[in-house]
């Protein structure tokens, strides 16, 4: 073989591997959310205080951390707790406010909010949110003074 083959070769199995290690990576920068679906905490903390937490079905699926008027699911990375969450839902409207939360860590690495999200989009909700907790729920909720259940 000369040179140019073993390049070429070289080249062909390098971009193989790339794609092979592209294929099963996690899917990042694909998030099952759009910025139009993040809820940033002050106006969910602002709606439970002005009483009109009734209008919001808010869903914890996280590992603690209970905001005032949350169901507890569990965490979303269980697919029983996923299961869960679906059963709920179920007996909603579509165009129900629905949020979720995790708040154990910043959502970018979170294993619990995707499985959540996606069940939402997936069953059609119009008004299904993910709670904007950048950093955590203690950080972005618990520091901020909004209310948390007793």
């Amino acid at each position: 073989m000369n040179n140019k083959t073993v390049s070429f070769l070289s080249l062909a199995v390098i971009g193989m591997i790339a794609m092979a290690c592209q294929a099963f990576s996690p899917d990042q920068g694909h998030d099952p959310w759009t910025a139009q679906q993040l809820m940033p905490p002050a106006e969910l903390a602002k709606q439970i205080k002005e009483g009109k937490a009734a209008e919001f079905h808010v869903f914890n699926i996280g590992p603690s951390g209970a905001i005032l008027g949350s169901v507890e699911i569990g965490e979303g990375r269980d697919s029983g707790n996923i299961a869960k969450l679906k059963t709920r839902l179920s007996e909603l409207p579509k165009d129900a406010n629905v949020v979720v939360y995790c708040g154990c860590c910043p959502f970018k690495n979170c294993p619990n909010v995707r499985p959540a999200m996606k069940l939402i989009n997936e069953m059609q909700f119009t008004n299904g949110k993910l709670l904007d907790l950048r950093e955590n729920l203690k950080v972005d909720w618990i520091d901020q003074g909004y209310p948390m259940a007793d």
